[in-house]
């Protein structure tokens, strides 16, 4: 595709830069409107200055990836009821030997389950636990999140299902799943593994415990030594801070065990109460309802209820002084009580086994989109109550980021610019030479960045492996890996250049228990190292 007129080259290439700037600087002073709406601004940039009628805007939009964001929200916040994340926190946690530890756990599961419920959905469900967890062990949380976000863009690489632009590179390859595998597995294994140790190189300082103490000595947040370590998080921190607040709400249960709560006479909260992992509202709900179900309990006080037993008796009933520790019949507390527990069990279960079912289904090759929609309405319907709590803690915001962006891209295309750079380095791009692997690894590096690496795939895709067919027919498979290889990588070299670096940064921004902004500069700094080199390294890994 040539250049366009000067005219939509020029305005084009400002409603992209507007996007562009609001992508990564969500914040700027003069336009202080976030990504969302800058999104859109230049989506609709795009329209005003007719780079692109409105129609071709619609067409832009992909239902098929936002059915697949939707439905994974959607999956994730039921698998977070079923208390999934907490197991995987219990995973994190068991004999975990400290901050580091911490961080290689947190690769190893990013980049396994990305490759199985794709890059976007590992961010979007465990953004808020990282958080969580970095709250808990007293840490910077940007060392998690990169971890997070880089190790789920690196092991999406391995399957078709791992991101949508495998996807397209599966459907217009013919390549199996099984060849897509093998092809790119020890690539991605090795590049975690590099993406790690760089990751643990860069932030040591920072994972050191003692270090840790020594920087909050120096910004005033410890008041003076304490005998133990636990001891001194908790009360040494200076009152009123934000990190003393923070601290005491994470690590005073877990150091106290309840005898704080006991010891004021005050046991209405516990300490699930400050993971969010651990109960989630309709748990409590249920167990409210549960409690509730022979007496309407309200409030904390000293109070004496009535409560009718199965033989027609009155049995005095206590609620303590400040407390809504409720002392009910042994035989109503147990009968109960268990019926509860066993159908809060087959509710986790048939959860996961909805969940195991859809990745099943994608496994087989069935649509992508429509499968996690239908798993999705599926735990909806298994709930057997109003649907509308849960989907109001869809993120509606980060579906329109996504519909501006694809129409900002499908503009910035229209323009001619990205296939003009292709026609530049074509001749110089023959995966048969080292040099022509590297300048083609470039290349996809800077569309992946610039026009995202969905609209690169599809753009570079047929002309790639059109120019490996003229050299052999061998060389097509390895064409198409390298494509998927190199996309995806490139998506750790910027904030903006992976939607699953979009997805951590904005769930940090906006998580209720612990917000923090990961900046585009924090990003780059690792970003960049880690790209190249893992980039780098791949490339010589993978076989046609």
């Amino acid at each position: 595709m040539a250049l366009a007129s000067i005219d939509k080259v020029v305005l084009g290439s400002i409603a992209f830069a507007v996007f562009w700037i609001m992508a990564v600087f969500p914040s700027v002073p003069l336009l202080p409107i976030g990504r969302t709406a800058g999104s859109l601004l230049g989506a609709i940039l795009m329209i005003i200055f007719k780079v692109i009628t409105p129609d071709q805007a619609y067409d832009a939009i992909d239902l098929s990836v936002l059915g697949l964001l939707f439905g994974t929200m959607v999956v994730g916040i039921f698998l977070e009821r079923a208390d999934l994340f907490k197991y995987v926190g219990q995973l994190l946690s068991w004999k975990c030997q400290g901050a580091k530890d911490l961080l290689c756990r947190i690769c190893i599961i990013s980049a396994l389950s990305s490759a199985l419920f794709t890059n976007d959905t590992s961010c979007i469900v465990l953004t808020e636990f990282v958080l969580t967890t970095a709250k808990q062990n007293n840490v910077p949380p940007h060392p998690f999140l990169l971890a997070l976000a880089s190790s789920a863009n690196i092991g999406s690489s391995a399957t078709p299902i791992g991101n949508p632009q495998n996807l397209v590179i599966a459907i217009q390859s013919k390549i199996s799943f099984g060849q897509f595998l093998l092809g790119l597995l020890p690539a991605m294994l090795i590049g975690v593994i590099v993406n790690m140790s760089l990751l643990l190189c860069m932030f040591w300082k920072v994972l050191s415990p003692k270090i840790d103490q020594e920087i909050a000595l120096e910004e005033g947040t410890f008041a003076k030594a304490a005998t133990s370590p636990s001891h001194a998080i908790n009360s040494n921190l200076s009152e009123g801070s934000p990190v003393s607040e923070a601290a005491k709400e994470v690590d005073s249960p877990s150091l106290n065990d309840g005898q704080g709560d006991l010891e004021s006479g005050n046991i209405c909260s516990s300490s699930t109460e400050h993971d969010p992992h651990v109960a989630s509202s309709s748990e409590l709900e249920s167990a409210s309802n549960f409690v509730g179900s022979t007496e309407q309990i309200a409030g904390c006080g000293t109070t004496s209820r009535t409560i009718e037993s199965r033989d027609g008796t009155n049995e005095s009933t206590e609620i303590m002084k400040d407390t809504k520790d409720v002392v009910l019949p042994a035989s109503v507390t147990e009968k109960e009580g268990l019926a509860y527990a066993w159908k809060r069990m087959a509710w986790k279960i048939c959860v996961y086994l909805v969940t195991t079912g859809m990745l099943i289904a994608l496994l087989l090759g069935l649509n992508m989109s429509w499968t996690v929609i239908t798993a999705s309405l599926f735990l909806v319907v298994i709930d057997f109550k109003d649907a509308g709590p849960c989907l109001d803690k869809v993120s509606y915001s980060l579906l329109l980021l996504f519909c501006g962006m694809f129409i900002t891209v499908q503009g910035f295309n229209e323009t001619g610019i990205p296939s003009t750079l292709w026609n530049l380095t074509k001749p110089h791009a023959e995966i048969n030479h080292v040099s022509g692997m590297i300048i083609l690894a470039l290349v996809i590096l800077v569309l992946s960045n610039v026009a995202s690496n969905v609209p690169t795939v599809l753009l570079l895709g047929g002309r790639v492996a059109a120019q490996a067919a003229a050299i052999s027919p061998h060389e097509v498979k390895k064409a198409w890996l390298i494509l998927a290889w190199v996309s995806t990588v490139a998506g750790n070299l910027s904030l903006p250049g992976s939607a699953a670096n979009l997805i951590v940064c904005e769930q940090a921004r906006r998580a209720p228990s612990f917000k923090y902004t990961l900046s585009f500069w924090t990003h780059l700094k690792f970003g960049l190292p880690s790209t190249l080199l893992v980039t780098a390294i791949g490339l010589a890994l993978i076989r046609g």
